[in-house]
């Protein structure tokens, strides 16, 4: 089976109470649930990890070529200033999409510039809890598109 890693940096844990106006209501449960429903579909396995430490995301990313196919980054505030998450990024050679709830583009111009974005396979930003299940529809195509080339 398929696995996808969806990594979740600081504040994420406080879905559905933190600024629900512009994350929505939904919990980290809530959304995962969704997620799993959606993937089983697919015969992916979601495993789902969030931390409000720097370090830990790096050392997320560095495993997970192990066993994933693909990674979901949602940074947090480590988006817009954590070249050493970007570094990490850039030395899996598994594709990381980067996900944002919010339109990071029309928010404070600090969180308008994702550090990350340049070494991500690509972004999705600004449709809530929707913008897991844009990234993970990205994801699932890429590992079809990879395993179509292989063969398998």
């Amino acid at each position: 089976m398929n696995k996808i890693l969806i990594i979740n940096g600081p504040n994420l844990n406080l879905l559905g109470k933190r600024e629900p106006q512009i994350y929505g209501s939904l919990t980290w449960h809530d959304i995962m649930q969704s997620l799993n429903e959606f993937a089983n579909q697919y015969d992916i396995e979601l495993v789902d990890k969030q931390s409000n430490h720097e370090g830990v995301i790096i050392d997320e990313l560095q495993n997970a070529v192990k066993e994933f196919k693909c990674v979901i980054l949602n940074a947090g505030a480590f988006t817009h200033y954590s070249y050493a998450i970007r570094d990490a990024i850039a030395m899996i050679n598994i594709p990381v999409i980067e996900v944002h709830m919010s339109n990071i583009h029309a928010r404070e111009e600090f969180r308008q510039k994702s550090v990350i974005a340049p070494v991500c396979y690509g972004q999705v930003a600004g449709f809530k809890s929707q913008s897991y299940l844009l990234a993970l529809q990205a994801g699932i195509s890429l590992i079809k598109s990879n395993n179509n080339k292989m063969g398998v």
